[in-house]
Order: C-alpha cells, then sequence, then structure tokens
C-alpha cells in the first residue's frame, strides 16, 4: 500500500490554480509539472497575386506520469502530438495531418527553459530578437514562417487562471499573442509562394480543465481591422445548457483588454454544415455580439469543409477553420478574419483532456 501510494504522489501534477504571475518570455517555454499544455498557432496569409490561405501549426505535450523515469533512452514521461493545416481558399481546399511521437531518441520535445518545441521536423521556437520562427512540412504542403508580435500578451481570466468548471483545479493558465505580423513561405507542391499576413497564438496549460458534464465547446478568435481582437470560448454540456464559466475576452487596439463573463456576449450559428464522413452536424457561419464594446459581427468560413479527424490520447474529429469577420464596431464598418474551434459535434469529437 505505502508503495502505491507513493506511486501515486509521484503521479501527481500541478493543478491551474489563482495566484499564478506569468513572466515573459520564459512562459513561452514549457511547464513539465502540468498534465496538458499546447501552443497554437493559426493565421491568414496572402501570396503577391492575391491569394489567400489560413494555415494551422499546433503542438501538445500530455504528461503520462510524474514517476521518476528508467535509464532507457526509450523511456518517456510526455506524449507529444502536433496538427499542420492548410486552408487555400481560392482553391476551396482544406488538407491537415497530424503527429504523434515520444521524447525518446529526440523524436519529440520541449525544452522547458526556453520556447522550443518540435514533433519530427515539424517545430516553433522563439528567436533571439524576440520573434517566433515555425516551420513544418508534409509532402508537398509547407510553411516557413517568421511570427513578430504587435501586442503584449494578452491574460485571459483572473487573478492568473481561466476557470473552465466551478471546481478547484478546473483551469488553464492562459494567454494569446492576439496580432503576430507573419511573413516567410508557403509552398505548394512546385510552388514556393512568398506570404503575409497575421496570425494568433494560444499557449494554454493545465492539468484537468473538462469535466464530464461538459461535450465539447465553440472558440473564436477574431482580428478586426480596426485594430481590435476578440477571444469568446462556449463550453457546452451534456444537458443541452452553457457551461457558466465560459468566458471571452476583447483586446483594445492599444493592447489593453477587458473579460468578458458568459452573459456579456452571443454567439448564435446562422447555418448548418455536415460532414460527408463523420455526419457531425457543424454550426457554420455565425453572428457575434458584444453590446458593452458596440460590436455586431458575421463570422464567416471561408471553406466549409475544415473538419480534423485526429488520433493519440486525445484523438478527436473536430472542425477548425479559416473565417472570414464583417460588421461594426461603435457603429463603424469593419472586416477582419478568424479561426473558430468546434467540438464535440461528431462522434469521438470531444478531445479527451
Amino acid at each position: 500500500m505505502n508503495r502505491l501510494l507513493a506511486l501515486a504522489a509521484a503521479s501527481t501534477f500541478t493543478q491551474a490554480l489563482p495566484g499564478f504571475h506569468f513572466q515573459f518570455p520564459r512562459d513561452h517555454a514549457s511547464h513539465p509539472g502540468y498534465k496538458t499544455e499546447w501552443w497554437y498557432y493559426t493565421g491568414h496569409l496572402a501570396e503577391p497575386k492575391g491569394r489567400t490561405f489560413g494555415f494551422e501549426l499546433t503542438f501538445f505535450r500530455f504528461g503520462m506520469t510524474r514517476a521518476p523515469l528508467g535509464p532507457s533512452r526509450w523511456r518517456f514521461g510526455d506524449l507529444y502530438l502536433a496538427h499542420f493545416a492548410v486552408t487555400d481558399e481560392h482553391q476551396q481546399r482544406f488538407s491537415f495531418f497530424d503527429r504523434l511521437n515520444r521524447p525518446g531518441l529526440g523524436l519529440a520535445d520541449a525544452n522547458p527553459e526556453h520556447f522550443d518545441v518540435h514533433n519530427g521536423t515539424w517545430r516553433a521556437r522563439e528567436l533571439p530578437d524576440g520573434r517566433h520562427h515555425l516551420r513544418a512540412r508534409e509532402g508537398d504542403l509547407a510553411i516557413d514562417l517568421v511570427l513578430k508580435s504587435l501586442k503584449p500578451p494578452v491574460i485571459h481570466g483572473h487573478d492568473g487562471v481561466s476557470q473552465k468548471a466551478d471546481c478547484d483545479g478546473c483551469a488553464s493558465h492562459y494567454y494569446s499573442l492576439t496580432r503576430l505580423e507573419t511573413s516567410g513561405i508557403l509552398t505548394l507542391g512546385r510552388e514556393r509562394l512568398p506570404v503575409h499576413g497575421t496570425s494568433w497564438m494560444d499557449h494554454e496549460i493545465s492539468s484537468n480543465q473538462l469535466t464530464k458534464e461538459q461535450v465539447g465547446w465553440d472558440w473564436f478568435s477574431l482580428q478586426l481591422s480596426d485594430g481590435a481582437e476578440l477571444m469568446l470560448y462556449r463550453l457546452r454540456l451534456a444537458n443541452g445548457q452553457v457551461e457558466p464559466k465560459s468566458s471571452g475576452t476583447y483586446v483594445r487596439p492599444d493592447g489593453s483588454w477587458v473579460d468578458l463573463p458568459l452573459g456579456t456576449w452571443s454567439a448564435d450559428g446562422t447555418s448548418t454544415w455536415t460532414s460527408p464522413r463523420s455526419k457531425g452536424a457543424y454550426p457554420s457561419g455565425w453572428r457575434v455580439k458584444v453590446p458593452q464594446e458596440q460590436l455586431d459581427l458575421t463570422v464567416t468560413p471561408t471553406v466549409q469543409d475544415q473538419e480534423l479527424a485526429t488520433g493519440g490520447p486525445t484523438a478527436a474529429t473536430y472542425w477548425e477553420g479559416s473565417s472570414k469577420v464583417a460588421g461594426t464596431h461603435a457603429g463603424k464598418p469593419v472586416t477582419g478574419d478568424g479561426y473558430v474551434e468546434l467540438t464535440g459535434y461528431a462522434a469521438g469529437g470531444r478531445p479527451n483532456l
């Protein structure tokens, strides 16, 4: 019994609790004491002739145990996943890939000292000048991008935590870089296209975010032409209701931000798209309103079919895609770009976090 208790204690992960203080650039790096961590890049690119693209490159670290590891080079306390996707908006084509690796023999890793995470040859890292460098290739599709943040990190929630349910540790330490000036090369087959655009980066750290009653979520990141940004997440419950801790953040053009509790905003679906593969019926188009910020926006996917079916310990079929934004802000017309993530609409559609 004592041995079992010792193993259980060694396997205990740090909980995301109030009082956490972010420090940058330190907190861009990995936090191995927590069970779950991801670095999430989405963005919008254009090439000189006007063709436009969306991209997604995400890295996940999942703690399997906190127990001491043996001497084998194949030992691992973490598993690493990654997703890479490109939306060709002119060709109405969506391509995605995923990877699962262990850290043994350098197959995947996330450095806890400075930001540098890779899964095979896919990599995201911080350069000495503070910019971020993304690189991924799969077959004849590749990105090689440099991103410069135009705003300081935005901390979501209160007192260092973004609460996801009304229980201790049902939360994450969550921040975003909401406006990243982006340039580099997008490779499509034999084409090497110089591209520029704007990206968004999320970094989320937790050990026990979701409860069994939460069946999925809708997440929005919107970048407006007047320099403002908006992040919203709505956690859906099995009883058809919405988790009261669902929340959002409005980011002003000057980089300051304000928390948006549930009830201060709405994001109503305007149509539906049904996947021919999973048969999942997803919302496809939204009316987003934030009355206190005088925001009234329409969000429209650039391609309807942007569904991913992934493997690994968080195996899920979900929709995440490039979208366009139009509407008004304080009575003035605005446009913009966005990404929307929808989980729990298809069978097996809720990641096991």
